[in-house]
């Protein structure tokens, strides 16, 4: 018999950044997937679904501190677990 431990509930907002205040590790630990205007998005890197933006990289730009520097895009959110 195989226990199935329950998927936390996804945040509304959620980060990949450590130093964000909307980091969740628990979360992370899932695979969680991000649909923005209905196409599978891999790249991202902070998302909010009720405000409906996603911050995702700006090519290979970096800021003066080495973090990719971020652009944001508004539209449609769907966050889910993969698994």
């Amino acid at each position: 018999m195989t226990e199935t431990i329950p998927n936390p509930p996804l945040p509304d907002r959620l980060s990949v950044d450590p130093n964000s205040p909307f980091y969740n590790e628990a979360v992370l630990q899932r695979d969680v997937g991000i649909r923005f205007k209905g196409a599978e998005k891999s790249n991202v890197e902070e998302y909010c679904i009720s405000e409906g933006w996603v911050r995702v990289p700006a090519g290979a730009a970096k800021d003066r501190h080495g973090n990719p520097l971020l652009i944001k895009l508004s539209g449609e959110v769907e966050a889910y677990y993969r698994d």
